[in-house]
């Protein structure tokens, strides 16, 4: 997704657009839309880090319904050039805010640029997978933070009764995301499954 908010890339991985979730598209653009909107030139803020600040009684509370997705972008288009160079998403603003891991802003030293989105597996892998493609491209010159490491990683901090300790915490997912995490850089926190 460009700064300006408009859709820039589409992809899928697998044979075919529907090798995933058909969902996910969708997701992933709702995805890059937040973390784009909700980043700053000199702050980050990862899909994962909403997560904990959106709960009932939390300072952003009601943030999902703030930006919704744009329909008229969302179901235009011929199906059969999802994920393609032909995507209908490409080159408009679709909105939407999602608040689990797998968005990330993109950050070219001088400032940011734009923000990617992945879904199709569970939110802590898909923010891994983003931080992954997010090295790739370079783009991770991330300047600030809200997790102790001043990045915009996984914060893996809730208590059983799902309060966070930072205020910006992702609930841990089943697998072994939080230990990839810890591993890539991408996330902080959880605890290694013995």
């Amino acid at each position: 997704m460009a700064r300006d908010g408009t859709v820039c890339a589409v992809a899928f991985s697998g044979p075919t657009a529907d090798a995933q979730w058909p969902g996910s598209r969708l997701i992933a653009a709702e995805k890059a839309n937040t973390a784009n909107g909700l980043s700053l030139a000199q702050m980050a803020l990862s899909t994962a880090n909403l997560y904990a600040p959106v709960q009932p009684g939390g300072p952003l509370f009601g943030l999902q319904a703030t930006n919704p997705v744009n329909p008229a972008v969302a179901y235009a288009g011929d199906p059969s050039t999802f994920g393609s160079s032909s995507d209908p998403l490409l080159g408009k603003p679709i909105g939407g805010l999602v608040v689990f891991g797998g968005g990330l802003a993109l950050y070219d030293g001088k400032g940011i640029v734009g923000a990617l989105g992945i879904s199709g597996d569970s939110s802590c892998a898909d923010h891994n997978v983003a931080w992954r493609v997010r090295a790739a491209l370079g783009l991770d010159k991330v300047p600030a933070g809200v997790n102790p490491n001043r990045k915009d990683a996984i914060i893996y901090d809730l208590d059983p009764g799902g309060k966070s300790a930072s205020g910006w915490g992702h609930p841990l997912c089943a697998g072994t995301e939080a230990e990839v995490a810890a591993e890539l850089g991408a996330g902080v926190g959880g605890s290694i499954r013995k």
